[in-house]
């Protein structure tokens, strides 16, 4: 067992250490924040990485008023001025929402007949927007809207394995056998048996339990399924969780907020200016 060192010389070797992480971080933050002009210009919607480096080449492009030639200049998106034919050119950002999902809407865009968690949303912010994934009608819980389609392939890739945690309420009276049947993969009916999955059983009930469902996969109905393949009914089910993010408890159902620098950061965006390495 480690033992922790306590008193002041163990404060101050703590206080040096975290002055020293904050340096190297903030250092580490201004490089993180230029990027390559060829990838500035692509991601501004000027055309493709090979066709924005052609324009680079014949001298079209100037940062802060200087031609560039160089693909790969590094610019800082917050201070530097490109322009290309003399033109301003901004960089696009994506909008990422973090949507507490309630019963009673569908997860979609549009639909004729039905409430969307778009509908959710003011007009002026919808467009272009889409829900990460979907979840069931009568399911609530955590939904990220935006419009980062790269973003939402990681997140969805049946090679990512990205967990989803879900809170359910369950009809059955499960223990240690069926949290190992979870772990092993149950069949559900399709071609191939789900992959291990986690069951955490946690307050009886007089009709039943609630438990904790953790999967890596997004099949059709896979939790209400996986719960009838060990004779169990689910009657509520919330997802709490989707890879990094968790669903923040300050939101009502409905609601909905825009999703933090530290959030952003953990995904593996550009958005909060520090494109890091995506943990999805």
């Amino acid at each position: 067992m480690a033992v922790t060192e306590h008193g002041p010389a163990a404060q101050k070797s703590a206080a040096d250490g975290t002055k020293g992480r904050a340096a190297a971080q903030n250092q580490g933050e201004k490089k993180m924040a230029e990027i390559r002009l060829d990838k500035y210009l692509a991601g501004a919607g000027e055309g493709t990485r090979s066709q924005v480096k052609e324009k680079i080449r014949k001298g079209s492009v100037t940062v802060n008023g200087q031609p560039v030639c160089r693909p790969e200049q590094k610019v800082d998106p917050a201070k530097d001025v490109v322009e290309a034919g003399g033109v301003r050119v901004t960089l696009q950002t994506n909008r990422y929402y973090m949507l507490y999902k309630p019963s009673g809407c569908v997860s979609a865009t549009e639909d004729g007949t039905q409430q969307t968690v778009l509908d959710l949303l003011p007009a002026g912010i919808r467009r272009g927007l889409f829900p990460v994934g979907r979840l069931d009608k009568d399911t609530e819980g955590l939904l990220l809207l935006t419009d980062d389609g790269p973003l939402a392939h990681r997140l969805l890739s049946p090679r990512k394995h990205v967990e989803k945690t879900y809170f359910a309420r369950v009809e059955g009276n499960w223990g240690q056998e069926d949290v190992d049947a979870f772990a092993a993969g149950l069949d559900i009916g399709d071609e191939k048996p789900a992959l291990p999955a986690r069951l955490q059983i946690g307050r009886r009930r007089e009709n039943g339990m609630e438990v904790l469902i953790t999967v890596s996969e997004g099949r059709y109905h896979q939790v209400k399924r996986m719960a009838a393949a060990r004779n169990g009914r689910v009657v509520y089910l919330k997802r709490l969780s989707m890879g990094p993010l968790t669903l923040d408890e300050g939101l009502a159902p409905g609601q909905y907020r825009e999703l933090t620098e530290e959030e952003l950061r953990l995904l593996g965006t550009e958005a909060s200016g520090s494109p890091g390495r995506s943990v999805c």
